[in-house]
């Protein structure tokens, strides 16, 4: 049977392509879950006849945002270490002292697969309904192979229960677990031996990230997961350059990473290398400011070196216990200088590149998934500009209007 032909008219459409390009009064006809035409609506195809019209009644459209760096899926808070850094320990003195992603992870080890769902399923749900429809989510709270798996699962089975693209990053390579105290090398080889391999004959890894830090691992123990990764074909991420400079990021650019994430740390070298790499530059506003940090990321280095910046939620317990990419939008133009037209790219065509999905995803042309959101806003700039205001109208997933 043929598919329906949408036709999505009266409408000022911000195409989010590398010419941020309008288009009012614009169109998009869709048909199925794919865009089949997007431009002027004067230049609509000569006999275009839809089966279904929609008048938006000259509302704002853009392409449906890409949250890609979260730890969506964990258990319990850790709202009492929150108290603690308000009263001046850092995040580095929580850790270190058993707290931190090992809170986490004890949580995590504790609650059941259907626990971890209802628990993330709010979480995941307040993201939709701000315009997001593609959100990656990490594991990294379980620390051991089972509970990886676990949280993986989970994350698929998010998927399968709302109107969202998932994809899955394993994290294993989060924190040292108990298990392997003073024994980083060790931990590191059983991931990359035995769970990278395992996880991803199961179909629950589409990407590979490790924290590469001073309370995290090393370069070299990046290396080695890296190089495992590479044999079996799985893109790979890092969170780099958060809390100081270990070199992560040059490491991830020759390796050709799909994201560095944070990069608090990083300079201008790396600015170069990441944007040579086609690596793209994820910045965690979020996290910067629950850490109360104040050594910004490098924003005019990456400006000037041609990086892709994209922004983030990091959802998760410990550092940025937060389900809005608004917010994390606004938060990008205040605390790092980006302009509006930066934080809405950098959370649809440069998101969609740090998830390697930018064939797909993250604008609005022809040939792609037919996601887009439209807003009930007055000016394109007000997508950076609001906090604590959710300003979505109406979500498109896959052709379909679910909200």
């Amino acid at each position: 049977m043929a598919e329906t032909l949408h036709l999505w008219r009266n409408a000022r459409i911000a195409a989010c392509d590398a010419a941020m390009a309008r288009f009012a009064p614009g169109a998009l006809l869709t048909r199925g879950p794919r865009i089949e035409w997007v431009g002027a609506e004067r230049d609509l195809p000569a006999g275009c006849r839809p089966d279904e019209s929609h008048d938006l009644g000259g509302a704002w459209v853009t392409p449906g945002l890409i949250d890609c760096h979260t730890h969506l899926v964990f258990a319990g808070t850790r709202a009492g270490e929150y108290a603690e850094r308000l009263l001046g320990r850092s995040y580095q003195e929580i850790a270190r002292a058993g707290g931190g992603i090992l809170s986490s992870m004890r949580a995590v080890r504790a609650a059941s697969e259907q626990q971890l769902f209802d628990e993330s399923l709010p979480r995941l749900e307040s993201l939709l309904a701000e315009g997001v429809t593609t959100v990656e989510i990490k594991s990294g709270y379980g620390l051991t192979l089972k509970d990886e798996a676990k949280m993986l699962r989970v994350a698929r089975s998010l998927a399968r229960a709302l109107p969202v693209t998932v994809t899955t990053t394993l994290l294993a390579a989060h924190a040292v677990p108990p298990e392997y105290a003073g024994r980083p090398d060790a931990y590191i080889d059983e991931v990359a031996a035995e769970w990278l391999p395992t996880l991803h004959s199961e179909g629950l890894v589409d990407a590979v990230d490790i924290f590469c830090e001073n309370v995290g691992f090393s370069v070299k123990q990046a290396e080695k997961l890296f190089a495992s990764a590479a044999r079996l074909g799985v893109p790979v991420k890092m969170h780099a350059e958060q809390l100081s400079n270990l070199g992560g990021s040059l490491l991830a650019a020759r390796h050709g990473a799909l994201s560095c994430d944070h990069l608090e740390y990083a300079t201008a070298a790396e600015a170069q290398a990441l944007a040579g790499a086609g690596t793209v530059a994820v910045l965690l506003p979020v996290a910067f400011f629950c850490l109360a940090q104040e050594h910004e990321p490098p924003v005019a280095a990456l400006r000037s070196a041609g990086t892709g910046i994209a922004i983030a939620t990091d959802c998760n317990p410990g550092s940025a216990p937060g389900s809005s990419l608004l917010l994390a939008m606004s938060m990008a133009t205040r605390l790092f200088g980006l302009t509006c037209e930066e934080a809405l790219a950098g959370a649809t065509r440069h998101a969609a590149r740090a998830l390697g999905m930018q064939e797909e995803r993250g604008t609005l042309a022809a040939g792609k998934a037919a996601d887009f959101i439209v807003w009930r806003i007055g000016e394109l700039e007000e997508l950076g500009y609001w906090s604590g205001f959710n300003p979505c109208r109406s979500v498109v997933k896959a052709g379909r209007l679910v909200s």
